[in-house]
C-alpha cells in the first residue's frame, strides 16, 4: 500500500528524496561517456568494462524502479542523463541502414570453430549468403578440405595461412603472412594474412585475422597477449601501401575495448548494427568485425547460428 502522510493524504513527488538513485544516475552516465576513467590494472577492469560498455544501457530501468517508488523528481531527471548517452554512443545501431543498394560489395566474416561437427553444412551455409568475401577462423587441416569443396563453385580464388582463409569472388593477388604472433608463443602459430582483392572497383587490401583469446577469472580479464597481437597487427595495417583495406576478423573483444586502439584508431567507424556474434546460443557481444580504411560499411548483421560457438557476421561496404 502507498504510504500515506499523517492527515490522510498520499505523499507526493519531492525534490530532495533519491539522492543516491541520482548519485547512480550520473556515475553511469559518466561511465558510458568517459569509459576510460576507470584504470586497466589490475585485472584490466577498464577494457572490462569497455567489453561490455552496451549493456550499461540496462541500468536505466534498473534505476527508474526506485525513482517511482522514491517519487523522487531528482532521481527520475537525473535518469535523463545515462539515458541520453546511451542513446548517443549507441542508439545509431539499432537500425541496420535497410536494403542494401545494388552494386554492394558484401563480406562475411565467421570463426567456424576448431571443434565444428559439421564444417561442410557451414561451409554451405556462407556459400549461401551470396557475399564477395568469406573469412574463416579456426581452420583445421581435417575440416580445410570440406570448406575447399563446399565454396569452390563460389568462390575460385581462396588463400590461407595457418589457421585462417580468405575465400573471393574476384582474383586473389599478393597473398602472405602476417606474423601478429605474440613474443612468448611458440613457432607455427599463424592467425593472419594479408591479399589484394582485384574487385570491379580497384583493387583492395584485405586482411584476415584471429587475435588471441582473453579470459575472464577472479584476477580481472587477461588480454595481454591480444592486447600485443593487436599492436602488432595495427602496425601492419599501417604499412599497406593500399589505400582502400577492409579488415575482417575475430578480435576477440568489442571495438569499445582499448585493447584494440592500435586497429581501430587507423580504421573507420564501424556500420549500423549490433550484430552480436557470441556466444552463439546467447549472443551478448560482437567480438567478430569487419572494419574498413578509405570505405564506408553501411550494414552489420548477425546471420544465422551454424556448428560453431560464433555467429557469422555480414557486412555491406561503399567501397
Amino acid at each position: 500500500m502507498t504510504k500515506k502522510k499523517r492527515d490522510g493524504r498520499a505523499p507526493g513527488w519531492s525534490r530532495r528524496r533519491g539522492r543516491v538513485t541520482a548519485l547512480l544516475c550520473l556515475l553511469t552516465a559518466v561511465l558510458l561517456v568517459f569509459p576510460g576513467l576507470v584504470p586497466n590494472t589490475p585485472g584490466r577492469v577498464g577494457s572490462l568494462t569497455e567489453t561490455f560498455l552496451p549493456w550499461l544501457g540496462l541500468a536505466v530501468p534498473v534505476l527508474l524502479v526506485p525513482a517511482l517508488l522514491r517519487r523522487s523528481l531528482l532521481a527520475s531527471a537525473a535518469l535523463l542523463l545515462p539515458a541520453a548517452a546511451w542513446a548517443a554512443l549507441f542508439g545509431g545501431l539499432l537500425f541496420s541502414g535497410g536494403q542494401a543498394p545494388d552494386g554492394t560489395f558484401t563480406v562475411v566474416q565467421h570463426n567456424v570453430s576448431d571443434v565444428n561437427p559439421d564444417p561442410a553444412a557451414t561451409a554451405r551455409a556462407l556459400a549461401g549468403t551470396g557475399a564477395d568475401l568469406v573469412a574463416l577462423e579456426e581452420l583445421t587441416a581435417p575440416a580445410l578440405p570440406a570448406f575447399e569443396a563446399a565454396l569452390a563453385a563460389d568462390y575460385p580464388h581462396r588463400a590461407t595461412k595457418g589457421t585462417v582463409g580468405l575465400w573471393s569472388k574476384h582474383p586473389l593477388t599478393g597473398v602472405r603472412l602476417v606474423d601478429i604472433r605474440p613474443k612468448d608463443v611458440g613457432a607455427g602459430w599463424d592467425r593472419g594474412l594479408r591479399a589484394t582483392a582485384r574487385t570491379p572497383r580497384g583493387e583492395v587490401a584485405v586482411y584476415v585475422a584471429h587475435l588471441p583469446s582473453v579470459r575472464i577469472g577472479a584476477t580481472g580479464l587477461t588480454s595481454g597477449r591480444r592486447d600485443e597481437s593487436a599492436a602488432l597487427l595495427g602496425e601492419a595495417i599501417a604499412a599497406e601501401p593500399l589505400d582502400r583495406v577492409v579488415l575482417l576478423g575475430d578480435l576477440n573483444s568489442t571495438l569499445d575495448d582499448r585493447g584494440l586502439e592500435p586497429v581501430t584508431s587507423l580504421m573507420g567507424t564501424p556500420g549500423p548494427g549490433f550484430a552480436f556474434s557470441w556466444p552463439a546460443k546467447l549472443p551478448v557481444a560482437r567480438i567478430d568485425q569487419v572494419l574498413t580504411r578509405s570505405a564506408t560499411v553501411t550494414r552489420v548483421r548477425s546471420l544465422p547460428a551454424t556448428g560453431s560457438d560464433h555467429l557469422p557476421i555480414a557486412a555491406d561496404i561503399r567501397l
